[in-house]
């Protein structure tokens, strides 16, 4: 028996990093699992190696419209929501000097707007299913400590760790079962981090200072930050709202 059995989930970015690895994890547990992203193309190759327990979807997670479509498109196709996933998520490096308003608004639109719009159109769906359920935000450890170079970034990933404390709260007082809960990945081997390299000058250096600031002395697997979403995504969490869940190998000690 699978730890999310007849649980049917939506998850956005999936078309690679930690939101294909999320979604294929959920999957493998026994969720129905709708994988959505900018690249529909992207999402529907993860999905078709899933099997029949996955589909896919074009999604821009920065618009309200394409959000509705999404979750009524879950529900019309599983019978109900009962995860949600938002990890959907975009990184530029610069400092607020150097940062242009049209980056601000990017980052925040994609990495904030989108992980509000989530939650308010989540919770109804989630809530109609009438089983509780979980919505699990990704944020960062930029979420939790500062970086020189990383204005845009550090905002929206803080935004979206108080904002997930609002929903939990907002959730816990409605009487739901909705519990809601964030994700604090450190450097991960993931297409960010890839595209952070391969702008380097030095990319073999560049990934080794990565890994010195890592007490345990390597990048995070896209997998272990599944399995956090697996834990927050099942009954096993029952009693976890509001929370932040660092998964950084030692960074933030």
């Amino acid at each position: 028996m699978g730890r999310v059995d007849g649980k049917a989930a939506l998850v956005t970015g999936a078309a690679s990093g930690l939101g294909a690895a999320s979604a294929r994890l959920l999957a493998a547990e026994g969720a129905r699992v709708l994988l959505t992203d900018l690249d529909g193309d992207g999402a529907a190759r993860v999905a078709a190696d899933m099997g029949g327990a996955a589909i896919a979807a074009a999604h821009d997670v920065t618009n309200e419209d394409d959000w509705k479509r999404v979750v009524a498109q879950a529900v019309a196709a599983f019978g109900g929501l009962h995860i949600l996933v938002n990890s959907a998520g975009v990184a530029y490096s610069a400092d607020v000097e150097n940062t242009t308003f049209e980056q601000w608004r990017w980052i925040l639109g994609v990495n904030l707007d989108g992980t509000f719009l989530g939650c308010k159109h989540g919770l109804g769906a989630i809530r109609a299913t009438g089983q509780g359920g979980s919505i699990i935000n990704l944020s960062s450890v930029s979420g939790l400590v500062g970086g020189h170079n990383l204005a845009a970034y550090n905002a929206s990933k803080g935004g979206v760790r108080l904002l997930t404390k609002s929903v939990a709260l907002h959730a816990a007082r409605t009487g739901s079962g909705i519990r809601c809960n964030s994700v604090h990945p450190s450097f991960a081997e993931t297409p960010m981090i890839d595209a952070l390299l391969s702008h380097s000058p030095d990319p073999a250096r560049t990934r080794g200072k990565l890994e010195r600031q890592i007490p345990l002395g390597r990048l995070g697997q896209a997998e272990e930050v599944a399995a956090m979403v697996l834990y927050l995504a099942s009954d096993e969490s029952a009693f976890v709202t509001g929370a932040e869940m660092v998964i950084d190998g030692g960074l933030t000690a």
